[in-house]
């Protein structure tokens, strides 16, 4: 439920309430809006109505409403103003559209740096690549570990761009919030709730991509979890969802960023990449994401493609993703957004 505080509200009433909430056996998550401060109290519906009644008698309390939408804390319901998530230095749901680019695994120092140097030059903000990567086959590359880690490091020092990259165990998470400044959480581990949990205690922002068969609801409960252990700095990611189509690698489903947009404040960013799985098509698809409506992009590029360790066919050379960053540009503006 949501309990909004009236605005000539003490800070001893404002405690009293929090208190109350926490007896109860229920959460606080306060939101500070434009106008008004609001304290969403989260846990058990068994027992929501006498907790309403409670706290809706209590001095500083205007109102208490009810939160119908099963994600309480990703849903509007309980903040209409859209989230801005800072991903070391760059903010993700701003009037900034982020643009996070990278070889899918990080397999040497030249390949990483020459690749950091290209997306920088073209104007992306974000240098993404893989240390750790989950395959469909245990004989595929499963990335460099903490090598790649530290070449991502070596990377954004070179380039000054902050790293996103992913981690698939809760053990190692504490690993790679060390050296990442915004971690990802992969197709497959959109429902591991284990790594979830942990990644709502770590203090980073969290990069969280749709599953290949997850409904929207069920993307929204997985940020939910995130959420609700205490981390507000969450991104959604769609990256295409498995359908019946086999010309493309995935189906792009970019209906789902007006939906977010009117189910969430969670800035929502594109996948083009893996959502075709073919290079060709990674441009036009980026190009429609920003006229959708989506606050980033995540784009796959490699100096390399056809020897790429992994993703090679759905990569741009550094050549094409400088073309693609100049062809989205009149999009972006059209957006009334920046680059």
């Amino acid at each position: 439920m949501i309990i909004v505080i009236a605005p000539d509200a003490t800070e001893e009433q404002k405690k009293a309430v929090r208190d109350k909430i926490i007896e109860l056996k229920y959460t606080p998550h306060e939101i500070q809006g434009v106008e008004r401060q609001v304290i969403g109290a989260v846990g058990e519906d068994h027992g929501k109505e006498h907790l309403m009644e409670v706290l809706d008698s209590m001095p500083g309390v205007e109102s208490v409403i009810p939160i119908l939408k099963p994600y309480k804390l990703a849903g509007r319901e309980i903040k209409s103003a859209n989230s801005e998530v800072n991903c070391g230095g760059v903010i993700v749901g701003g009037p900034q559209i982020a643009v996070m680019a990278g070889p899918c695994s990080v397999e040497s120092r030249e390949q990483l740096s020459t690749t950091a140097q290209s997306i920088k030059k073209a104007g992306a903000n974000i240098l993404r690549g893989g240390a750790f990567k989950p395959r469909t086959s245990p004989y595929s590359f499963q990335g460099l570990e903490e090598e790649g880690l530290k070449l991502l490091k070596e990377a954004k020092e070179l380039t000054g761009l902050p790293i996103v990259t992913e981690v698939m165990n809760p053990r190692e998470a504490d690993l790679v919030a060390r050296y990442a400044d915004v971690l990802q959480v992969g197709a497959r581990n959109v429902q591991n709730f284990s790594l979830l949990k942990e990644l709502g205690n770590i203090p980073k922002p969290i990069l969280l991509k749709r599953g290949m068969m997850t409904t929207i609801k069920e993307f929204l409960m997985s940020a939910e979890y995130i959420l609700s252990e205490g981390n507000k700095d969450v991104i959604l990611c769609e990256r295409g969802i498995r359908t019946f189509e086999t010309a493309t690698r995935n189906t792009l489903d970019l209906s789902c960023v007006p939906v977010l947009k009117k189910e969430t404040h969670l800035p929502i960013i594109i996948d083009p990449s893996h959502g075709t799985g073919h290079w060709d098509l990674v441009e036009p698809m980026a190009r429609a994401s920003i006229a959708a409506g989506a606050d980033g992009l995540m784009i796959e590029v490699h100096p390399d493609p056809i020897n790429a360790y992994s993703d090679g066919p759905q990569s741009l050379k550094p050549s094409k993703f400088a073309h693609l960053m100049d062809n989205i540009r009149p999009f972006i503006k059209l957006m009334d957004r920046t680059l």
